[in-house]
């Protein structure tokens, strides 16, 4: 069973994912903050391939990026990284990129690599829905891949359920109709649309993300769905950091405790 799955069978509330970029802020610095998320006590890793146009992020993920990007990061130079990592995390880990540097690695050989390396879904903004079922469906499923679509308030209630059908591990439920960012607070039209789509009693879990970054945020979103992702939040405190590991330990015991 595909470690997310096994996640969502295990937890069934207030499942934490963290997201960081690749190679930020230091080149190398990539499996020792995966290894500081799993060792705080979050639940899944969600790890940006650092892209020159990231088309649903904010200033804060540009950012990173882009310092990512002069660094040397590469989708090749993350394999790199990752090579061996599953003998020090064990949390289900899921890659957060874009199609063109992957379609230019070869699609196929991307998954085929995500498996020998022990990745366990992906999360492509700018996949539309058809391609992936015509062309990469089948793929996704041989290489034990799960792919995760993301919602909004202004997706169709048909929309979602289509999502929903072909999702196979978990919906990324995006806040609000904006670009990622840490807000403040959680609005009461926000909490009307979590709970319009709470209660379309979906088959696959939910995580909420965009605009949580604290324990306020994370228990309002986990009231909602099945727990929250926080990333530029995170990217805050990473990126002004003098000691990844107990900074990355003190923030999110904060917003877990």
């Amino acid at each position: 069973m595909n470690r997310i799955n096994r996640l969502f069978q295990n937890k069934k509330e207030r499942v934490l994912s963290i997201y960081f970029t690749a190679g930020f802020p230091e080149l190398e610095d990539t499996v020792p903050i995966m290894e500081a998320i799993e060792a705080a006590g979050a639940d899944i890793i969600e790890i940006g391939v650092p892209y020159s146009d990231p088309i649903a992020d904010g200033p804060t993920i540009q950012d990173s990026n882009m310092i990512a990007l002069e660094n040397g990061m590469s989708l090749k130079k993350l394999f790199a990284q990752l090579e061996g990592f599953r003998n020090k995390v064990n949390l289900p880990v899921v890659l957060m990129g874009y199609l063109n540097p992957i379609i230019q690695f070869g699609m196929e050989d991307f998954c085929k690599k995500c498996q020998e390396l022990g990745i366990d879904g992906l999360i492509l903004p700018d996949l539309p829905m058809g391609q992936y079922l015509e062309e990469f469906k089948e793929l996704f499923e041989q290489y034990g891949l799960s792919n995760t679509f993301l919602i909004s308030p202004q997706t169709s209630e048909n929309r979602i359920r289509e999502i929903d059908q072909h999702s196979n591990g978990f919906i990324y439920m995006v806040s609000s109709h904006s670009i990622t960012g840490a807000k403040t607070g959680i609005s009461e039209e926000q909490k009307v649309y979590f709970k319009r789509v709470q209660e379309m009693d979906l088959k696959n879990p939910r995580l909420i993300g965009f605009g949580i970054s604290d324990a306020e945020t994370f228990n309002t979103a986990s009231a909602f769905g099945h727990g929250a992702i926080i990333g530029s939040a995170f990217i805050n405190i990473v990126k002004k950091s003098k000691d990844l590991r107990t900074d990355i330990q003190q923030y999110i015991q904060s917003v877990i405790q």
